[in-house]
């Protein structure tokens, strides 16, 4: 049962992957996105890491997600322009970046991976994937990464601000939104307007200022 819920969950990890580069709308492909962190956490249940399994779905698919799909919501992934192509060099630096990183995953399975099978799997110390093990792990030898990730994060979010401020969103002041300057304090006001007790107290003086205006209307 586990090696077909294995199979089944890196079928979905991948499709997912594959789904988040593919598809053009971003809505759907966060909702791509979405079904590859619950198919990696399926993947680590597998692995005896029941708190990464845990975090991965509360975390990053559920708070993480949620924050996605407002900035995709915010920006409007409909009305991006498209940008220009990358020409032919940052497209070969592409193709050679992937082949780089399918030679390493070959040399990776092609060396450990396949030895692995047929035996009962590596030995699992206890504690594994406690709370207290990740926490140590993080602090210690996965600091700097942790960090780096932390600094990622934040660069996505001043990011996402700084793509509505370029299409207006933030600044765009021509949308019927009243500006207030400096300017418009040192001016007099209208006659007729201010506090409701000025109001009041110039309620004679303006009904009188309708009235000959009316009658200049009707000469």
């Amino acid at each position: 049962m586990s090696a077909v819920l294995f199979f089944i969950a890196a079928a979905g990890t991948l499709a997912g992957a594959i789904g988040v580069i593919t598809l053009k709308d971003p809505f759907y492909a966060v909702l791509a996105l979405v079904g590859h962190l619950a198919s990696l956490a399926v993947l680590f249940l597998l692995l005896r890491a029941e708190f990464i399994a845990a975090a991965q779905v509360v975390v990053y698919a559920g708070a993480v997600m949620v924050l996605y799909v407002f900035v995709v919501s915010y920006i409007g992934g409909q009305n991006l322009a498209s940008g220009q192509g990358p020409g032919r060099a940052g497209t070969f630096g592409a193709f050679a970046c992937a082949g780089a990183l399918v030679v390493e995953l070959f040399i990776a399975v092609l060396g450990s991976g396949l030895r692995a099978i047929g035996t009962i799997g590596g030995h699992v110390a206890v504690g594994f994937g406690s709370p207290e093990a990740i926490g140590s792990l993080l602090l210690t030898k996965f600091l700097v990464p942790f960090e780096i990730a932390s600094y990622l994060l934040l660069l996505a979010a001043v990011g996402a601000v700084t793509l509505a401020r370029r299409r207006g969103g933030l600044d765009d002041q021509g949308d019927g939104t009243p500006t207030i300057s400096v300017m418009d304090f040192m001016r007099p006001r209208p006659f007729g307007t201010g506090t409701m007790a000025e109001g009041f107290g110039h309620a004679e003086a303006l009904s009188a200022a309708q009235s000959e205006r009316r009658q200049e209307r009707e000469s």
